[in-house]
């Protein structure tokens, strides 16, 4: 069992930036007298009360068994209890797991996460490309149990043995297994299906993804509407309980009030800056262009080892706290009822006097470290070449190098599929 919250101590006490903190071991550790994690993609996290284990969040589809044995190995009671903190894959995928090994347990989450089910059921084919280009870029050795790594693909997108929930509420929850009183508290975060949960009589918060070791995910550019702003509200609601222990679903583990206080008005504090700024420059009538190259965290912030953009990143939270208070039109009228790309294409092509003039120009913006006009261009060349193997070889390999300069897996998933895009037009027309 490793020391995870000595670990986290060190990492946040001593700002140390090069120790992994988003493991994938589905290994158990015992943080606390009856309370343990399995570090897994998502971890679940095990309750033992004198009456049955309770877990907070089942993992995915591929790390399930593996999380089920780990606890099977900790303790002999069954699973009575699953939590789910709220309804992603993740979270949810491994429930079939928990069923095989201890019989259908409890099942309790907010009232939203069996329409999320719902939905992803009746979205499975999007939802297998969305997630195919979001974590295309994650190198085959890493496997984070999400259904894809490398050029492994997704089949189905939400496995038919994820259980729903049987105890389903709107605003919060409270029950008693054995010794422990659990309080379940919903708000609106990264999903407007989350909860967190309270146990008083051991100090003790159970997060999800209210806290996963990276900037916030609350602007994914290929998801449904992230809360930001109440996000900062619940942030605040857990730091008011004076938590003694801080269980995240992603990360490590955090104890003491004061060291979990500053990590948890860390991350508060940025999110609500960055929401009023961004209200700020809406209601004086700018454009999401100007938001977006205007609104910032500073880079001492993203420096920290908890709040590194290594998956979301603040220009897409910027983007997504636009659409939830101005709707989904930017603000420039011809992108109102735009032009079809490959029309735009094609004149500008002309204009300049080629697909190639624009893929030269592409190329020298990018070696110039320019890669935002570099994949206006190179976009545009392609849409203008549509079967033009050397115009998407190039840009093939310009995107590849957008996808190197990126920090954040989202914007790498993208840009390398993106590559991927025009490297099948290259093979196809060579």
């Amino acid at each position: 069992m490793a020391d995870l919250l000595a670990l986290s101590a060190r990492i946040i006490d001593d700002n140390v930036l090069d120790v992994p903190v988003n493991r994938v071991t589905n290994e158990l550790s015992e943080i606390a007298d009856g309370l343990a994690v399995v570090e897994s993609f998502s971890h679940s996290v095990v309750l033992r009360t004198g009456d049955g284990l309770v877990a907070f969040d089942a993992s995915g589809v591929n790390t399930g068994r593996a999380v089920t044995e780990a606890i099977a190995g900790w303790a002999a009671e069954p699973v009575t209890h699953l939590v789910y903190t709220h309804g992603h894959g993740d979270h949810v995928g491994g429930s079939g797991a928990f069923a095989d090994r201890w019989g259908a347990p409890e099942v309790l989450g907010h009232a939203n996460v069996n329409p999320r089910l719902a939905r992803y059921r009746r979205t499975s084919d999007w939802n297998v490309i969305v997630n195919t280009r979001q974590f295309g870029g994650i190198p085959r050795d890493l496997n984070l149990g999400i259904g894809q790594s490398g050029d492994q693909r997704w089949t189905q997108f939400l496995p038919d043995s994820v259980l729903p929930t049987d105890v389903a509420f709107d605003t919060s929850h409270t029950f008693t297994v054995g010794d422990d009183v659990i309080e379940l508290h919903h708000a609106r975060g990264e999903t407007d299906d989350h909860l967190w949960a309270w146990i008083p009589g051991r100090r003790t918060i159970m997060a999800g993804d209210f806290l996963i070791w990276n900037f916030p995910n609350a602007g994914n550019p290929q998801k449904v509407q992230r809360y930001p702003g109440e996000w900062v509200a619940a942030l605040h609601r857990m730091i008011a309980q004076g938590p003694e222990l801080f269980v995240p679903a992603h990360g490590l583990p955090i104890a003491g009030a004061d060291r979990i206080a500053h990590v948890l008005t860390t991350v508060a504090d940025t999110l609500d800056v960055l929401v009023e700024q961004v209200l700020a420059m809406m209601n004086a009538g700018a454009t999401l262009d100007e938001i977006v190259h205007t609104v910032k965290v500073p880079a001492d912030t993203l420096a920290l080892p908890f709040m590194r953009p290594f998956y979301d990143e603040p220009e897409f939270v910027v983007r997504n706290v636009w659409r939830q208070f101005g709707g989904w039109w930017d603000g420039a009228a011809s992108r109102l009822k735009p032009a079809p790309d490959a029309e735009l294409g094609g004149v500008l092509a002309e204009l300049a006097g080629g697909p190639d003039v624009l893929m030269r120009r592409a190329e020298a913006a990018a070696a110039d470290a320019n890669f935002r006009l570099a994949g206006h261009l190179a976009d545009l060349a392609g849409w203008a070449a549509p079967d033009d193997a050397g115009i998407h070889a190039r840009r093939a390999e310009l995107y590849l190098a957008r996808r190197t300069a990126e920090p954040s897996l989202m914007s790498k998933g993208i840009f390398a599929a993106a590559a991927r895009e025009s490297q099948l037009v290259a093979d196809a027309n060579q």
